[in-house]
């Protein structure tokens, strides 16, 4: 059960193992176009066609006809990635369970953008875990975990593709455990990893949670943009001085050792290249893109864009 390209991942990764994937449950076709007259399927659900796997993609998790279908395949086990909440009926449907794929270590990271989170947080390290459902989300027992570094320059396609990698060989070895242990096998209750310090979570991102705030100091700025590039972006405003405003992307900034010499959010260019006043130091762009414009360096943007030295960022 999943949705994007990273539940492709773990799909491909079972069908060329040789293990026997009865069904795909996938989300129905989603219209796209300018008037959303043409349904665009899943990756997952294009994946499972052209490998001739049966797929359903219900509306309602708990419509009988889904139900019915999903019982006549006789699963031994269901394996979820990047899918959606699954009700008891379902996960409690074959013999050995149902289990989930997510990217981060829980109890650390519940929720819908594990690999943003983490990222726009400063984490050293992330890593994929896989987990027994229950009734809510992200909560049951955890099988396996394994970890991911994340490097400085990391963004998130660079994590993803890490993670997904990871997790689709998590994914195997729980299935063989559980096949092993003929559906018993060790897992522990995330109550046991978890102590008194609150735990950072991962709520789904909207597009004011990716709005870039100026007052902070630069590696904070650094590892928000990072967390959200190259999707769904962090943005900024840009403000000339007679106040006109327009929407800045930002893909890529890095770290640098100049102190900031004015408010943040005022503008510095030196020696061709763009940089942006924090709380502490000064950032400086490397990819950017206005509104109505195609994504670019930020010196080659310069070329065209002299008056951005009298501009400001908010």
């Amino acid at each position: 059960m999943g949705t994007p390209e990273f539940a492709v991942g773990t799909l491909s990764r079972l069908v060329e193992g040789g293990y026997n994937v009865v069904a795909v449950v996938t989300q129905p076709d989603k219209p796209v176009g300018r008037h959303h007259e043409t349904l665009q399927p899943s990756q997952v659900k294009t994946y499972a066609l052209e490998n001739n796997i049966p797929v359903l993609q219900p509306v309602k998790m708990k419509d009988e006809i889904f139900l019915q279908q999903l019982r006549e395949y006789r699963a031994d086990l269901q394996v979820v990635v990047a899918f959606r909440m699954l009700p008891e009926v379902v996960w409690a449907m074959p013999r050995y369970g149902t289990f989930n794929v997510h990217a981060a270590l829980l109890p650390k990271y519940r929720g819908a953008a594990p690999i943003n989170w983490a990222i726009i947080n400063g984490e050293k390290e992330t890593g994929v875990t896989t987990f027994f459902l229950d009734h809510d989300i992200d909560t049951g027992r955890v099988i396996m975990q394994e970890r991911f570094p994340i490097a400085d320059d990391y963004n998130v396609e660079d994590v993803y593709d890490g993670l997904m990698t990871l997790g689709a060989e998590i994914a195997v070895k729980t299935i063989d455990l559980i096949i092993s242990g003929d559906g018993r096998v060790e897992s522990m209750s995330q109550e046991q990893m978890t102590d008194d310090t609150e735990l950072p979570t991962a709520p789904k991102i909207f597009k004011d949670t990716c709005r870039i705030n100026w007052q902070q100091n630069a590696k904070r700025i650094n590892d928000f943009i990072r967390g959200l590039s190259p999707y769904p972006g962090a943005w900024t405003t840009l403000v000339t001085p007679d106040g006109k405003v327009t929407e800045l992307k930002v893909y890529k900034t890095t770290k640098t050792t100049r102190p900031s010499n004015d408010e943040a959010g005022t503008i510095v260019t030196d020696s061709g290249a763009l940089y942006v006043n924090t709380t502490d130091l000064q950032l400086q762009l490397l990819e950017i893109q206005l509104s109505g414009k195609r994504r670019m360096a930020a010196h080659d943007f310069l070329n065209g864009y002299r008056q951005i030295v009298e501009c400001r960022v908010e």
